[in-house]
């Protein structure tokens, strides 16, 4: 079978996009991967040996876009579809499947025209527009938060998330995470606390994202700290007592940080949420307040009292503390376990395989 799979710009639909890939390939099909020049697409797969091939095509979001800009990305889309379309018939792909993102717009409204079956994925609890459009096309659509008129399975996550998981008990570290490109509200939060945090013998993993690297170093270099270690992804900071602060821009491994860590605070965009409920890392959710629609805080909210929520204007550093000094850490962390199964990526195939199986496609 030829699967063809699009869509991305963020770290949160290549991962998916990734994840289903995988699945795909272990079943023994060729997976074929369209993408963007924008965005992250290129990063993630260029060197990818997951798909047979990959494809980057030059577009751009429409949403939120005005004037000649909006008609600059409308063109880029367009000219995407009919690329699209000579490269499904190329390859002979039996299925399409979206996992968002603007990405996703020129390989999937290609597959429309082409009848080839389009399946989609939404990440978050709160339907994107493309995925809007694209629902009336679709063969079948995919979510974990319960959407109306989508399958509900278990969010496709890396299985190293699951394979490292482990019930804290105690807090001994505490990583933040602002996304790759970072989140500034965050980064100034960990430097509210670092001090405290320090003094009570809990150590800090912080990633800031490289536009604020520079910032966030120089902050923590004035806490002061007798020793300052280099590494590959970025610096060491060593106090007196020994403990530490590990800063770095972005790392492709973040799953070691997140398995080290007893805690977390984060953004809450999809996949950054699933997979700290993965690992069964208890966190603090600050969702990014311009999201579209609000999703982010829609998706924390989906976890009920599994996790706390705060928006950023409602930082503060003893509500934090109070927080956490009244916190069962191991209740929490054990109770994460119920909330996502390892199998996400796999039950989405399976789906797909038997609605294809159905209409007498070729396997």
């Amino acid at each position: 079978m030829n699967i063809l799979i699009t869509g991305g710009g963020t770290g949160g639909h290549l991962s998916i996009a990734k994840t289903l890939a995988i699945s795909c390939k272990n079943r023994g099909f060729n997976v074929y991967y369209i993408g963007s020049t924008s965005g992250q697409d290129r990063l993630w797969f260029e060197n990818c040996d997951i798909f047979k091939v990959c494809y980057f095509l030059e577009s751009s979001g429409v949403v939120n876009k005005r004037g000649f800009a909006k008609i600059k990305s409308l063109y880029l889309q367009l000219k995407a579809i009919f690329s699209s379309i000579k490269i499904l018939k190329k390859y002979k792909i039996d299925a399409v499947i979206s996992v968002g993102g603007f990405s996703a717009g020129g390989a999937s409204f290609a597959s429309t025209i082409s009848r080839i079956p389009l399946f989609i994925h939404e990440q978050n609890s709160v339907l994107g527009m493309l995925n809007k459009i694209l629902s009336p096309f679709a063969k079948a659509k995919f979510c974990s938060f319960n959407l109306n008129g989508f399958i509900n399975t278990s969010y496709p996550v890396n299985e190293d998330f699951f394979k490292f998981a482990r019930d804290r008990e105690k807090l001994n570290t505490i990583i933040f995470i602002g996304g790759s490109q970072g989140a500034s509200a965050i980064n100034s939060f960990a430097l509210t606390l670092a001090n405290d945090l320090l003094d009570r013998k809990i150590n800090i993993i912080h990633q800031c994202g490289k536009l604020d690297f520079e910032r966030i170093f120089d902050e923590y270099k004035n806490i002061g700290f007798d020793e300052i270690k280099n590494f590959d992804e970025g610096v060491k900071f060593v106090n007196k007592n020994g403990f530490e602060v590990v800063l770095f821009s972005f790392s492709k491994k973040l799953i070691k940080y997140i398995q080290k860590a007893d805690f977390c605070i984060s953004r809450c965009g999809a996949g950054s949420l699933w997979e700290l409920c993965a690992n069964r890392l208890p966190s603090l959710f600050i969702p990014y307040p311009y999201a579209a629609k609000n999703h982010q805080y829609f998706n924390a909210l989906f976890l009920g009292d599994l996790c706390k929520i705060i928006s950023q204007d409602k930082l503060n550093k003893d509500d934090f503390f109070d927080y956490i000094d009244n916190l069962d850490l191991y209740e929490s962390s054990k109770n994460l376990k119920s909330t996502i199964s390892p199998n996400g990526a796999d039950e989405i195939i399976d789906t797909i395989i038997f609605k294809l199986d159905k209409k007498s496609n070729k396997i």
